[in-house]
């Protein structure tokens, strides 16, 4: 059912990075990075169909709190129909404006931001607010978890992400289909 969900809104909707959810392979890969044994504020662009959502909802403590910024109206729907838990706040919104999320949520600084948003679809100014405006969101030592499929190569993610991180990582996870290549990017 989520694959036709993805397929439908790919085809209506250029913002949409793929034509399937991420497998739980890719999702347990990318989460990997967050430590989930303390209190944390996780804020997620572009959840789709809550792949993520769900695999964080179940790994958080009880009094974290999961931001959702969705753009695509499809998707939001389909969020609010199947997440029902109060540590949850669902925004529909673009990603750009995180700080003003923050602000609206009552939060200062997310511990973790992740991201599936196609970056290699965006042009150059939108990139590089998302990006900046990312980093002002995030506390000391947070990271920037992203994920992209294979595919999105023109313009490597890598550099861009380097103008305003000091850290970032990156791997491919060939086990999800299409294959992703995955980043974390530290604050310093």
């Amino acid at each position: 059912m989520d694959t036709f969900v993805y397929i439908m809104n790919f085809i209506k909707d250029k913002n949409i990075a793929s034509i399937t959810p991420t497998s739980s392979v890719g999702v347990k890969k990318v989460c990997s990075k967050i430590d989930f044994s303390q209190n944390k504020l996780i804020v997620e662009y572009g959840p789709g169909t809550g792949v993520f959502s769900k695999y964080l909802l179940h790994q958080m403590g009880e009094d974290s709190r999961l931001i959702l910024i969705e753009r695509n109206r499809n998707f939001n729907s389909i969020l609010e129909r199947k997440i029902n838990d109060p540590r949850v706040v669902l925004v529909q919104d673009s990603c750009e404006n995180v700080l003003d999320t923050l602000r609206m949520c009552k939060e200062a600084e997310a511990d973790y931001i992740i991201s599936g948003i196609p970056f290699s679809f965006l042009d150059h100014d939108l990139k590089h607010r998302i990006l900046y405006n990312t980093h002002r969101a995030l506390k000391k030592g947070g990271k920037f978890l992203v994920y992209q499929t294979c595919f999105q190569t023109n313009n490597h993610l890598k550099t861009h992400l380097k103008k305003y991180f000091p850290v970032v990582n990156s791997k491919y996870e060939l086990a999800n289909i299409p294959p992703l290549r995955t980043y974390e990017a530290i604050k310093a």
